[in-house]
């Protein structure tokens, strides 16, 4: 069967990543996180005093793009890639409430995000991928055979995410979650550069109330369409 390229976007803490990662397994494609790939830039800005507070030194950062090296690699016995940044595993690192609370500051700014999206076209540039993140239909890949636009309420998804922290160890209260789910989704959509939207010929997925099997069995329904169409 020929191969396609899946763009899956959306609201954070929708599961796409998730989900993404069960279609790939399934259908032997690669999956790729892009929003991780933000996520590592911003615990490098932080890491290297370039993001203070919410202000981020965006000369000193465009001038360390080229020093920042982003991959993703699947350990022997196990089917998700982990996240390196400069050869240091941060999968951990990356998914902390304090890199949640900056990453929309760190993803808005352009020259981050031409970095990324050249990134990701070379990471995608063969078919047979699965990319989740925030403008893979409208900017990274319009052309993707089938698109996806993931959202469920901004209350699900809060407790979606701090049921995810809690599991992990993390002290964090409801209300805290919920505010950095509003505030991203408020950044995500309101930034100059590729803002969140969705693509005028993508499928809205909305989860709030799906089970994961309802959801698996709708996302492969809709993947035997595009291939039909695609053949």
């Amino acid at each position: 069967m020929k191969k396609i390229t899946i763009a899956v976007d959306g609201y954070s803490s929708c599961g796409k990543s998730t989900m993404a990662k069960a279609l790939a397994r399934k259908l032997g494609y690669i999956y790729i996180d892009t929003g991780a790939m933000y996520r590592a830039v911003t615990l490098f800005c932080m890491d290297n005093g370039i993001l203070q507070g919410d202000k981020a030194d965006t000369e000193r950062l465009e001038k360390e793009l080229d020093k920042i090296q982003i991959e993703f690699k699947t350990l022997p016995g196990e089917s998700t890639p982990l996240v390196y940044l400069n050869g240091k595993c941060v999968e951990k690192e990356i998914r902390s409430m304090q890199v949640s609370e900056k990453v929309s500051i760190i993803s808005a700014i352009p020259s981050v995000r031409e970095a990324m999206v050249k990134l990701q076209r070379r990471m995608g540039d063969r078919k047979g991928v699965i990319m989740d993140g925030r403008d893979i239909g409208t900017t990274v890949f319009p052309d993707a055979e089938l698109k996806i636009f993931v959202t469920a309420s901004p209350e699900i998804r809060a407790r979606r995410r701090l049921d995810e922290l809690s599991a992990k160890g993390s002290s964090v209260t409801y209300e805290e979650v919920l505010r950095n789910v509003q505030e991203r989704d408020y950044m995500d959509c309101h930034r100059a550069v590729s803002p969140l939207r969705k693509a005028d010929d993508a499928i809205t997925l909305d989860n709030s109330e799906m089970t994961i099997g309802q959801q698996d069995e709708w996302l492969m329904a809709q993947y035997r369409k595009a291939t039909a169409k695609n053949r």
